[in-house]
């Protein structure tokens, strides 16, 4: 006997223990309670026993340690203690490692082609053409999201339009078609579906256009299409209208409202580009022409002729603004008048040149100069203009600017750019410009004044000697003395030998040092009887009043190697330097000009003797 069959026996024997208290007690009550457990015990196994055969297939355990029974018509068998499911398909099919296949492998591989990769990478890293600008680089990235939105819809024609509020006028900037009917030109606000958008301020959506009414309604085609959708939004920047996105398809119905939300979309990523070129061009701008101010005013810059100013000028005028043509006109004192002194066109366009006068009427120069206020045309094309003289051929159009530069009530002169580009200059350009003015007008005054007070000085600053100027008059006027009293003269041309292999030796500029050291080693050696000055930067001259060659070209050697031994402390350093010496007789001369030219030739002698030597020319 197995241990469910004792189990069973147990269970069962509890009625029989129940039924024996009916006959050992006589109390009324207990019968009664005991004939009700009987009935409830033995009703209680008859309805557990009849769930379970009736349950099914599926009927977990009743209790804790006993077994459903299986819900078939077989006569009632035993079974084990352990748990199964019992199914009536006795040929289940099974899931296992064997018969399963992953999704990711059981998908259909698409064929690649062997470039993929290639090109890929291609169109994912195209890079900004190096040749473009600013503007240039926008209208590249335009024409890529311009390309997505076509394919993105399917679209005939996928097109950007700039709106000019000022003229009232809508521009083609970018475009994308299967036509090549697109007509790239100005249109203005009339009744079509563009101008409705500019006039509305929203978008236009269009289902199904007549073929009869397409050439009014869609005007940037040239000849009919067989266009039937159309869908336009507006681009706003900065609370303004600035541009017009639209699309259309050959198909009717092609568009629908949800086109203009996802359109929407592509708006918002256009206006994020156009604030970060906007701010980009703005940094962009702003180092350039910081750069530009500092290289004017830069410590290194010494402005000791017209030709100095007018580099630096122009130097500063390429980082300040984009221009194709510039001209600085400049007033000259003496003249009183204001002539173009430096004029640069990077065009092959005729305009004017150098040294033309500016007439003061009847042209935009002039009227710059008479008000002392900025003058400032968007489109030279609109009138006949006169930019600097009535007889001017200049066949420019485009923008033009002119800023007077104005000190102390003074005018020195006027900075004009000129722009193939209309309306090429801002007012905030022309107001930046003004600002800049103002710091070249201090310099050319201040300019202007160190070289008045130049010409009022008969030495030369730098070494202290006569000037060449003043050198010129008194040797002029020592030949003529000489000249009456027949005595003779000689002329000494001095000049400090080339040390360029030297100045790598250096951290600064040796020079001055060098001029300053020459110069006095000179003077040393000078009597009441000469005359002594700088002749140019390299170059000086001695005059020896009542001598012949002879005398002065062992005076010249003397000095040459006495220069040639001292030595010169630079930079903490010491070194020696050369010069080389020209001597030429001035017997019987009265101009001073031929005399020096004598003494050049002998200087050139000795140069070409590689320095450090003594020639004369009798």
């Amino acid at each position: 006997m197995d241990r469910r069959q004792k189990k069973r026996i147990l269970i069962f024997l509890f009625v029989p223990l129940l039924a024996s208290v009916l006959f050992i007690t006589d109390e009324l009550i207990i019968r009664i309670i005991t004939i009700g457990l009987m009935i409830v015990y033995v009703a209680f196994i008859i309805f557990l026993r009849d769930s379970i055969k009736f349950e099914g297939p599926y009927v977990s355990k009743v209790f804790k340690d006993e077994e459903p029974e299986p819900a078939t018509d077989e006569p009632y068998e035993e079974f084990d203690e352990s748990f199964e499911i019992i199914s009536k398909n006795k040929n289940l099919e099974i899931i296992t490692a064997e018969n399963y296949t992953p999704e990711n492998k059981a998908s259909k591989t698409t064929l690649k082609p062997p470039d993929l990769k290639e090109r890929f990478e291609e169109i994912a890293n195209e890079a900004f053409p190096k040749e473009l600008g600013n503007d240039g680089q926008f209208t590249f990235v335009l024409e890529k999201i311009l390309a997505v939105i076509k394919e993105a819809y399917t679209a005939h024609t996928a097109i950007f339009f700039w709106y000019n509020r000022k003229k009232e006028k809508l521009s083609i900037e970018k475009y994308l078609s299967n036509s090549v009917d697109v007509v790239k030109r100005k249109f203005d606000i009339e009744d079509d579906i563009l101008s409705k958008i500019v006039q509305k301020g929203e978008p236009e959506l269009l289902s199904d256009i007549s073929s009869a009414a397409e050439a009014d309604v869609i005007r940037y085609y040239s000849v009919p299409q067989s266009i039937r959708s159309f869908v336009g939004v507006p681009l706003f920047y900065d609370d303004s209208l600035i541009a017009i996105i639209a699309v259309d398809s050959k198909l009717g119905d092609a568009f629908g409202i949800e086109t203009i939300y996802s359109l929407g979309r592509f708006v918002r990523v256009i206006t994020m580009v156009i604030a970060i070129f906007e701010e980009k061009h703005s940094d962009t701008v702003s180092q350039q022409r910081l750069k530009g101010i500092l290289s004017f005013l830069g410590p290194d810059k010494k402005l000791e002729s017209d030709d100095d100013l007018l580099t630096s000028i122009q130097n500063c005028a390429d980082l300040l603004l984009h221009w194709d043509a510039f001209t600085f006109v400049y007033f000259h004192p003496i003249e009183k008048k204001f002539k173009t002194k430096k004029v640069i066109n990077n065009t092959s366009l005729k305009y004017v040149g150098e040294n033309l006068e500016i007439e003061l009427s009847g042209t935009l120069v002039g009227k710059s100069i008479a008000m002392g206020m900025p003058v400032k045309i968007d489109d030279t094309s609109a009138n006949e203009y006169k930019r600097f003289s009535k007889v001017e051929s200049v066949s420019f159009d485009g923008s033009f600017t002119a800023i007077p530069i104005v000190y102390s009530n003074q005018n020195y002169g006027v900075l004009c750019f000129e722009s193939l580009k209309k309306n090429a200059y801002s007012n905030a350009d022309v107001q930046f410009l003004k600002s800049v003015a103002n710091i070249f007008s201090f310099v050319i005054y201040s300019f202007s004044t160190q070289l008045l007070l130049k010409s009022y000085l008969a030495v030369d600053i730098e070494t202290k000697t006569l000037n060449a100027e003043s050198f010129n008059e008194r040797l002029a006027s020592d030949l003529y003395k000489a000249f009456q009293l027949k005595v003779s003269g000689a002329l000494a041309l001095i000049r400090i030998d080339d040390f360029l292999e030297q100045e790598s030796l250096f951290d600064g500029n040796p020079f001055p040092k060098v001029l300053s050291s020459v110069a006095e080693t000179i003077a040393e050696e000078m009597t009441p009887m000469n005359i002594f000055g700088r002749i140019s930067e390299r170059v000086f001259g001695v005059y020896f009043f009542n001598a012949n060659t002879k005398d002065v070209f062992l005076w010249a050697e003397k000095l040459r190697v006495k220069i040639a031994r001292k030595p010169i402390e630079v930079v903490s350093k010491q070194t020696t330097y050369t010069v080389s010496i020209g001597v030429a007789s001035a017997n019987n001369k009265t101009n001073p000009e031929e005399v020096i030219y004598n003494a050049d030739l002998a200087l050139q002698k000795a140069l070409e003797r590689g320095g450090n030597t003594v020639r004369n020319i009798n």
